[in-house]
């Protein structure tokens, strides 16, 4: 008897490590994309499984939109003298002995506010750099500007 092949082998549809259907004896389906950073018309992207593209875009903007809401929540608390905030910030340093002068609690507020704004926008902008494979395939040859 001759032996035949696999139970694998007969499975007509591949998958990858992520589970996502692959159609692998087609080289045109995008989802035979391979994996990693590319330089796309917009600068540098990563192509990943798209379960991963998923969870880095909800994640990323979520962290990003929290970011920005405590951003704008210090820069309020340091040009508002009368802020819930402003006033618990007060009270919890009041608390642990320690009183700073009310210019140098503005600034600190204030920086603290920006830096968080800055650093939302940050991982917005890191997380846009992700896309799932075979999603926008870069256009290089294309006449869109």
């Amino acid at each position: 008897m001759s032996s035949s092949p696999s139970a694998a082998d007969d499975d007509p549809q591949a998958f990858d490590e992520t589970g996502d259907p692959v159609a692998a004896d087609d080289r045109d389906d995008p989802r035979n994309e391979p994996t990693g950073p590319r330089e796309g018309p917009a600068g540098r992207e990563v192509v990943v499984p798209f379960r991963l593209y998923k969870a880095v875009t909800v994640f990323s903007t979520l962290a990003a939109a929290l970011a920005y809401i405590v951003g704008f929540t210090l820069i309020d608390a340091a040009t508002l003298q009368l802020s819930v905030v402003r006033n618990v910030i007060i009270y919890v340093l009041d608390s642990v002995g320690v009183r700073p002068p009310d210019d140098v609690l503005v600034a600190a507020l204030a920086l603290a506010g920006i830096g968080f704004i800055v650093a939302g926008t940050a991982v917005y902008v890191l997380g846009t750099r992700f896309r799932g494979r075979g999603m926008g395939k870069s256009q290089d040859g294309s006449d869109e500007s």
